[in-house]
């Protein structure tokens, strides 16, 4: 089975529909040995999962020197890492206790800058974590109010008056990297920096999905008219529509327990998912593909046996019908493209 590609903004670059974020690899909630970080990386790239995305924040470096090693030596793979998060030495740090949700024991804690300096010191300090000469892609981190609340006035000017956005095109313009954007839980500041910068790609996690389409509203058209790709972290909208409703224990929803309302609307959609035959992490897994303007979509991968389980929902057939059910019932915007569709 061959994933098809498509290319990111004006970069040049091509990536796999499908890729990987490596989140889980730096120890996301849980432990992962090396061998087993080894083994889910190098299962991906077999199958064709050749754009990986990291982040000095996934494990305070521990993904992107698993990533590195993965990477090193092999061609045509993709590599996007991230900005906005500088890892200070720590003394302190002896255990893997979790951390920012990371059961790490890299000796690092995180600062925040998006300054000038900081960009730059971050990508030097990837380059050295991760073991490569280069980077393609780059993300500022979590900028905005999802994760900054009041604190992100000050962040937002290290971005702009600070000289942030002016460092990054400065490596674009250099050819230090291929492109950068944002890598973002939210739509607003997307807005907001399209305005201070040409973006090349949008990483946006969880705000395009099978359960959210606001992103039709503003944020898809204004990036097609600027040539702007978007790549989709968290199209399982972390877990519900990947374990659907009747797994038991607590269902997860934007990294929280799942409030009545979308659990309501996630059984609907597991009615009809079944009514067709189809299993409900495929159609979220494909939905968003279905966008034009979207050029890969990246869950997280933590094993080898989700590298192949992911694969099968990517290849998995869905008939029109289910697509058309949804849409009748109101369980999807009537302007949200599916597959099938002209694009």
């Amino acid at each position: 089975m061959t994933i098809r590609s498509r290319p990111i903004g004006s970069t040049g670059l091509v990536v796999p529909e499908l890729g990987m974020g490596a989140a889980s690899i730096g120890n996301l909630y849980r432990p992962v040995d090396d061998e087993h970080a080894r083994a889910t990386l190098a299962a991906g790239l077999a199958a064709g999962l050749r754009y990986v995305d990291t982040a000095p924040h996934y494990g305070r470096g521990l993904s992107e020197r698993r990533v590195g090693d993965a990477l090193r030596q092999q061609p045509d793979v993709v590599l996007s890492t991230k900005v906005g998060r500088l890892m200070d030495p720590d003394p302190a740090i002896t255990d893997d206790a979790e951390r920012d949700g990371f059961r790490s024991p890299m000796p690092f804690r995180m600062r925040y800058d998006y300054s000038a300096d900081g960009i730059f010191r971050s990508v030097e300090h990837s380059l050295q974590r991760l073991g490569l000469a280069t980077i393609d892609l780059l993300y500022v981190h979590d900028i905005g109010r999802y994760t900054h609340g009041d604190a992100n006035d000050g962040y937002w000017q290290q971005l702009t008056a600070g000289g942030g956005f002016r460092a990054l095109e400065r490596l674009r313009d250099e050819g230090a990297i291929r492109g950068f954007g944002l890598g973002v839980n939210e739509i607003d500041v997307c807005l907001d920096a399209m305005g201070e910068a040409r973006l090349d790609a949008i990483l946006l996690a969880g705000r395009y999905t099978l359960l959210e389409q606001d992103a039709l509203d503003a944020l898809l058209p204004r990036c097609a008219a600027a040539g702007t790709s978007i790549v989709i972290g968290g199209p399982y909208n972390s877990g519900i529509l990947a374990t659907g409703t009747r797994a038991g224990g607590t269902l997860h929803y934007d990294y929280g327990p799942a409030p009545a309302e979308v659990v309501e609307k996630v059984r609907a959609i597991e009615v009809l998912a079944e009514r067709h035959g189809v299993t409900l992490a495929a159609a979220a897994l494909q939905f968003v593909l279905a966008h034009s303007q979207v050029a890969s979509v990246i869950p997280g991968i933590g094993s080898p046996a989700r590298v192949a389980q992911t694969v099968a929902l990517y290849d998995e057939a869905i008939s029109p019908g289910f697509w058309a059910d949804l849409r009748e019932g109101h369980l999807i915007r009537p302007d949200a493209p599916v597959p099938g569709d002209a694009r």
